[in-house]
This record gives structure tokens, C-alpha cells and sequence, in this order.
């Protein structure tokens, strides 16, 4: 019988893809408190908006925070990393996906 992984610490954080038209993709973040998303870049841009709580942001030159129905722009190749005081939750759009063809939107459907 397998032991519960007792001491273990929770999920770093929580993404779900929601749709994808092949050029774009819309990408759901959740944040708990006291959770980070590790320093990273990305190569095309991307728009961050918030639909509840705070999200801490920095990019190495700037910090702050975006709130609830506010928007945050990543530029490519920007280093950033998020963190989240509160229960914090976003939409990633990322828009223009280099050498992706559009096609019909597909949106993930719970079972």
C-alpha cells in the first residue's frame, strides 16, 4: 500500500491550458499564498490579466503588482518571475506563436 506523501511541500503553482487557435493560446495561472513562479523568459509577448487576487511582478529593472482586472504586458525575452501574496489567479494570453498557423479555436472541455 502506498504511503501518503506526508512532508511533501504543495504544487509550486497551477497552469491549465483553456484554448488554443494555433497563433494564440490562452493559458490559466492559480497562484496559493506565498507562491512564486521561477524566473523565466518567453519568446513572444505576452499579456497578464489578473481575475482575482494580487500578483507581484518583477522583471529585474521594475516591480509591482497587477490586480484584479488588470492587465500586465511581458515583452520578449523579458526576464520576470510572479509571486502571489493571496490566492492570486490570471489569464496568460500569448499571442502570434513564430511559424504556428491560425486554425478554429479549441477550448478545453472539463470531463
Amino acid at each position: 500500500m502506498p504511503v501518503p506523501n506526508v512532508g511533501e511541500g504543495r504544487r509550486a503553482f497551477g497552469f491549465e491550458q483553456i484554448a488554443d487557435c494555433g497563433s494564440m493560446r490562452v493559458i490559466g495561472l492559480r497562484l496559493e499564498p506565498g507562491q512564486a513562479v521561477p524566473e523565466h523568459r518567453n519568446a513572444i509577448p505576452v499579456a497578464v490579466i489578473v481575475t482575482g487576487g494580487r500578483l507581484h511582478f518583477d522583471n529585474g529593472v521594475q516591480s509591482g503588482e497587477v490586480g484584479t482586472g488588470e492587465m500586465l504586458l511581458i515583452n520578449p525575452g523579458e526576464r520576470h518571475t510572479y509571486r502571489a501574496d493571496v490566492a492570486t489567479s490570471a489569464y496568460l494570453v500569448f499571442a502570434g506563436l513564430p511559424g504556428v498557423r491560425s486554425r478554429t479555436w479549441s477550448l478545453r472541455r472539463k470531463i
